[in-house]
């Protein structure tokens, strides 16, 4: 394996500017990331995703929506290449990260994890002391700044500083559902990572904690680009700028409908599929 080397002229990213857009003020170009190019997955025998083509902006919120078993997470973990981890998956097309298909067999997928972090549904705190969690990655990576600054700024940048500042030689496992799942994400940010992947965070918290996990996305965006898996529809509409709809084919297989502004999904879908689950008329 050879390190990555991202050149963000290659083939797979694009620039487009939202001049172009009658309903855009800004004058600021949007990048695409990460994108898909007529991707199609399985687990061993069974087709799991269906040509899917899909762009995500630089330094947005993307939300995936779709009812159970239509391949949101699968999805998701296309683009650090997690689906590796199962036997017999089998993936035909491109995904591409800063103009690279990420499938290629030079491409390391160490580096590319830590490039394209991920947070789980169910935290998952090492069974290490916080700051152990959170230094785990950096030290791994052969890190040679201030450790204890590296881990405070992961800490605060996570909203959770300020709770475990004083006591961060306690276990990660120690702490509330709601702080761990922000330590998971302090421990994330730790090693720089580009993008961060969010497979249902919020569904093992309880509502107050919710409300923070969402503040922490709203924050993150200003320096990460975010893609959330979410069953939540609210969830969804509060935190995102972009919505991918999702739903299963009638051969089984998750086919992506439509992706839009959040906006306008909520409000004004194209497609009377998503229209109708929004609504909540099936799913």
């Amino acid at each position: 394996m050879i390190n990555i080397d991202f050149d963000e002229s290659r083939e797979g990213t694009s620039v487009i500017h939202e001049a172009d857009d009658p309903n855009s003020g800004s004058q600021a170009s949007r990048e695409v990331i990460l994108s898909t190019t007529n991707v199609n997955f399985w687990y061993d025998q069974t087709k799991v995703l269906t040509d899917i083509n899909l762009e995500i902006y630089k330094n947005e919120v993307t939300a995936i929506i779709g009812p159970s078993g239509c391949g949101k997470s699968t999805f998701l973990r296309l683009f650090n290449r997690m689906n590796d981890l199962v036997r017999k998956s089998q993936i035909e097309g491109q995904v591409w990260f800063r103009g690279l298909d990420v499938n290629q067999r030079s491409v390391d997928p160490v580096e590319l994890r830590r490039r394209i972090g991920m947070v789980f549904q169910k935290p998952n705190p090492f069974p290490k002391s916080i700051y152990e969690n959170v230094a785990y990655g950096p030290t791994v990576n052969g890190y040679r700044g201030n450790m204890n600054d590296l881990v405070e700024n992961s800490l605060r940048r996570a909203a959770i500083w300020e709770e475990v500042k004083d006591d961060l030689g306690k276990s990660g496992l120690a702490l509330s559902g709601g702080q761990q799942q922000r330590l998971c994400i302090a421990r994330a940010l730790a090693v720089s990572p580009d993008v961060l992947l969010m497979d249902e965070p919020c569904s093992a918290l309880d509502p107050l904690a919710t409300t923070r996990i969402e503040d922490l996305i709203h924050e993150l965006s200003d320096e990460y680009t975010i893609v959330i898996v979410t069953h939540n529809m609210q969830q969804a509409a509060r935190v995102s700028d972009r919505t991918a709809f999702f739903m299963v084919s009638d051969d089984g297989s998750g086919s992506l409908i439509e992706c839009d502004e959040t906006q306008k999904i909520f409000t004004n879908p194209t497609d009377d599929r998503t229209e109708a689950y929004i609504t909540g008329r099936f799913g």
